[in-house]
């Protein structure tokens, strides 16, 4: 998952304010006013009395050529390293990433941001954003929050839908509200899974709940910020899980509760790139799926031909970790 950490410096109230209610990961600031962020609400400091002690939980590190690159990675096996230059164009960040070294790259700007995330198709994983501009630092922390992640999704097409008796289903509400076109990858198989929609439309008999994905059976697998997955069943109150819409945007939201009820269930199996894959749903009208152009259809309207939208990938995963090994889930 993407760190976002701001640096204060001079000390700036509105600055610190903006970094907490912005949904900053933790704040630098210099000697003698961690406390006085903590006054202005509940978040993590970086400095030399902070939560994170600077020149020891975290370092600089002035990289001077690629030479430096195996000394990196293992000062950021067991402490956050932030990394230096003089000259940024010989920072091997493509390096060090596809090593597997979490490390944090200083940005003052958002295009240097996006750029920083956007490393290799992966990005650095954390960055120290240092700006004296409230206005500037509001909209970064927004844009960025904005595209936690970005899915790559397909077309599959129905095969069947088959109802399977009774189980137990996870509804999952959360703190944010959904619109149409927005919900959550959920399935059977880890590496295939179903954009379920979000219960944000209007219905006859039941109230709408933009906060909630009706996401399905206990054992369904969840996509969650960090390019992981999760079991439905594990979530709980203050966990955190993915948002995705029609278009592949994606956000983080966090989980108010997961409420798992027994009720009657189905399966949908469908076909993607000429594999079947598989999800269990509530048998219910208002769980739906969504559409190839964002619309929702109920799962006891689908019928064999029909395309909905999935995110499927090669591979398997290891602990919600994906690995590029061949697993089989059926």
């Amino acid at each position: 998952m993407r760190k976002i950490w701001v640096k204060v410096d001079p000390w700036d109230k509105d600055l610190v304010v903006t970094a907490i209610e912005g949904g900053a990961d933790g704040i630098m600031v210099n000697r003698g006013c961690s406390a006085k962020v903590k006054e202005l609400g509940i978040i993590k400091t970086i400095a030399e009395d902070g939560d994170l002690v600077l020149g020891e939980d975290v370092i600089y590190f002035n990289i001077q050529s690629s030479e430096d690159e195996d000394k990196i990675i293992r000062l950021s096996q067991n402490r956050m390293v932030i990394l230096q230059s003089d000259d940024w164009t010989i920072i091997p960040l493509e390096n060090l990433i596809a090593q597997g070294a979490d490390v944090i790259a200083p940005v003052t700007s958002l295009k240097e941001a996006r750029t920083a995330f956007g490393i290799l198709e992966k990005g650095v994983r954390q960055i120290l954003f240092h700006t004296t501009n409230n206005r500037e630092l509001k909209h970064a922390l927004t844009q960025l929050h904005l595209n936690e992640d970005q899915m790559d999704l397909k077309i599959a097409e129905i095969a069947d839908v088959i109802s399977v008796g009774m189980g137990d289903r996870v509804c999952v509400d959360t703190c944010t509200t959904m619109y149409p076109g927005q919900g959550m990858l959920v399935g059977d198989a880890s590496n295939a899974m179903f954009l379920v929609h979000s219960e944000c439309l209007s219905n006859p008999y039941v109230a709408a709940r933009p906060f909630r994905v009706n996401a399905g059976g206990i054992h369904g697998y969840i996509r969650i910020p960090g390019g992981k997955t999760s079991y439905l069943s594990e979530l709980g109150s203050g966990d955190q899980v993915l948002l995705t819409d029609f278009q592949g945007n994606s956000i983080m939201s966090v989980v108010g509760r997961a409420k798992i009820e027994k009720r009657p269930l189905l399966i949908v199996k469908a076909i993607v790139d000429e594999k079947p894959i598989s999800t269990i749903l509530q048998n219910a009208e208002t769980v739906r799926l969504v559409t190839t152009e964002g619309g929702a259809t109920s799962v006891v309207n689908l019928k064999p031909g029909d395309k909905v939208l999935v995110a499927a990938e090669s591979g398997g995963r290891h602990f919600g970790h994906k690995v590029d090994e061949t697993i089989t889930e059926k």
